[in-house]
């Protein structure tokens, strides 16, 4: 498949619904970020990631990482790309201008991540995932630990990762074993093993720093005992230059279903030295400065499938031929005619492309929230609204982007099967979306559990009085009226849900575990049918006018109408096994689970 940037359509939802350079002016230090910037800056994202990195999509994800001895070797063509990438100033576009960045809004980063990522995810993951350790270094980090490694990690001359997970704590990260002894100098010894480590080792950089999480030896049980510590592949030296090798060693890599061509590394520490970054015992508060960045990240990975099954999949069903329409020939030239004609191939076409472009405005949306959370003055409010959408942008979006991956398959029929296509290695590569940084569940949990019950419904209040004051500035547009008040049911229907939940966890507390994944589901369904309304309303208004793009936004609205019509009924079944409480999951003992 040959991968365009959907430049138009980034555009409208930068633009025109969110209004970003309004947005930029609100915040000062982005106040000198215009349109034409954030254009420009796209259109370069966009011929890059269209003839440098997708042309390795399938040779990567063919030829994968080799491991020896310690040693891993990413794809051909991938270092060569990866420099590229840094010369053209991609690595650097979020971070501080004084450590070489050049300080742009983490929005303008999410757009360009989203090219980069749909060209090629195990690529763009490389540099991806140095972004959340230099924001962990950024924010928490000593001066002097800024000037030793923020300038390198910046430029990308060094890498960077988060090392969690352990072989017995996936999640839980409250059981993890791995240990810190203080050392005379000040520094400490880092003992112990972490899994599944993206870009844990590569060949694409002279260093790799590693955002460790480790014990000390006097930390308190659980996720209250955890610190965090920066240990760098190579020692760094006090002017900078590298030293000797540390005691970290890459022991393996997986052997995986998809993205193939990122290195996920099993790394062992033997008294690697390491550097405490934050406050002792307080590493999980330090790392979801990381977190929250990864998880927006993995977001955007639901999206970039999305988008990829539908550019893949429209292209086939205009030039594949089968059967003939059943209201008609409609193409008697031909043959047959273009499975395009299908109603059923229509709605996995419509379900990818709604999925996608609402996608890209709930990412786009919520990494506006990230800006000011970053840079901006009203950073409760902010960072409420952030705590409460990502978790639906995570979990929602991968589960989707993987319904629309699969969708891309189907509508290929047999040739979806086999690799030269494309769609069956998206369908493999997106599959890990859905696990990592938080599977659906914890995410689900995380949502339910923590942000509405656990703020009495606060974070959710203040989201549904935005959805409330949109519905009631349009009540009277009758044109409107087909999303409105839908739109509007579903916000109220949203609240009492959520309280009856509540109602269910005073008499059975696992309750909260048996809705939250079908409440995470009504949750993104209802978001995004949110900004599916704001997204016709524009439309509807530049049609009212004399625009020259009647098909663009024509299209734009019968979308949205296929969304709310095909896709948004989907909610009704969530409400009913919500309502159908716990007793269905927990009634069977566990030894009546036999086969």
């Amino acid at each position: 498949m040959e991968y365009k940037a959907p430049i138009r359509d980034m555009q409208f939802v930068l633009h025109e619904l969110l209004q970003v350079e309004k947005h930029y002016q609100t915040v000062p230090a982005y106040s000198a970020v215009d349109r034409e910037q954030v254009d420009s800056l796209v259109e370069m994202a966009a011929n890059f990631a269209e003839n440098e990195m997708a042309p390795l999509n399938r040779s990567g994800d063919e030829e994968g990482c080799t491991w020896n001895d310690g040693v891993v070797t990413t794809p051909k063509g991938f270092k060569e790309a990866y420099k590229q990438y840094c010369e053209l100033g991609f690595a650097a576009l979020a971070a501080d201008e004084k450590y070489g960045g050049l300080g742009l809004p983490f929005s303008v980063g999410t757009a360009i991540n989203e090219i980069m990522g749909t060209a090629n995810w195990s690529l763009s993951m490389y540099p991806g995932l140095s972004h959340g350790a230099i924001a962990t270094v950024e924010h928490h980090g000593t001066d002097e630990q800024k000037d030793l490694f923020l300038e390198k990690m910046v430029t990308g001359e060094w890498s960077g990762t988060m090392c969690l997970t352990e072989s017995h704590a996936g999640s839980d990260l409250g059981i993890i074993r791995t240990k810190a002894e203080p050392q005379e100098d000040g520094s400490y010894q880092i003992t112990g093993e972490k899994i599944f480590i993206s870009a844990g080792e590569h060949d694409m950089t002279d260093n790799i720093v590693h955002i460790v999480l480790a014990r000390l030896p006097d930390a308190p049980k659980g996720t209250k005992g955890i610190s965090l510590f920066i240990v760098p592949k190579v020692n760094v030296n006090a002017d900078g230059s590298l030293g000797d090798r540390n005691g970290v060693r890459c022991g393996s890599i997986e052997h995986k279903m998809g993205i193939k061509a990122s290195a996920t590394a099993v790394l062992n520490f033997d008294k690697a030295k390491g550097f405490l970054i934050g406050p002792k015992n307080k590493g999980l508060n330090c790392m979801f400065t990381f977190m929250n960045v990864a998880r927006i990240g993995t977001a955007v990975q639901g999206l970039t499938a999305a988008e990829y099954a539908f550019q893949g999949g429209l292209t086939y069903a205009k030039d594949r031929l089968a059967m003939r329409s059943l209201s008609g020939v409609k193409a008697p030239e031909k043959a047959a005619d273009p499975i395009i004609v299908h109603p059923a191939v229509r709605n996995m076409l419509l379900t990818s492309k709604a999925f996608a472009e609402g996608g890209r405005a709930l990412v786009y949306y919520l990494a506006t929230f990230a800006d000011i959370v970053e840079k901006g003055e009203d950073k409760k409010a902010a960072d409420d609204m952030l705590s409460l959408l990502t978790p639906i942008a995570k979990a929602f979006l991968t589960e989707t982007g993987y319904e629309a991956a699969n969708h891309g398959v189907q509508i290929y029929g047999g040739h979806g099967f086999v690799r030269e296509w494309g769609m069956e290695q998206n369908v493999r590569d997106t599959r890990i979306a859905c696990l990592y940084e938080g599977t659906t569940e914890i995410q689900s949990l995380d949502l339910l559990g923590r942000k509405v019950l656990g703020t009495q419904g606060k974070m959710l209040a203040n989201f549904s009085k935005i959805i409330h004051k949109f519905c009631a500035a349009n009540a009277d547009n009758d044109e409107m009226g087909q999303f409105i008040r839908p739109l509007a049911k579903l916000n109220k229907q949203w609240g009492d849900l959520t309280a009856r939940i509540g109602m269910q966890a005073m008499q059975d507390a696992d309750a909260v575990g048996a809705a939250a994944v079908d409440y995470m589901y009504f949750s993104g369904y209802v978001t995004l049918a949110y900004l599916w309304a704001r997204m016709a309303l524009i439309a509807q208004t530049e049609l009212a006018g004399d625009t020259t793009e009647r098909d663009f936004y024509d299209a734009k609205i019968k979308t949205a109408q296929f969304y709310f019509t095909k896709l948004l009924p989907r909610t009704e079944t969530y409400v009913k096994r919500i309502d159908t409480g716990v007793e269905p999951y927990m009634s069977m003992t566990v030894d009546q689970f036999q086969f």
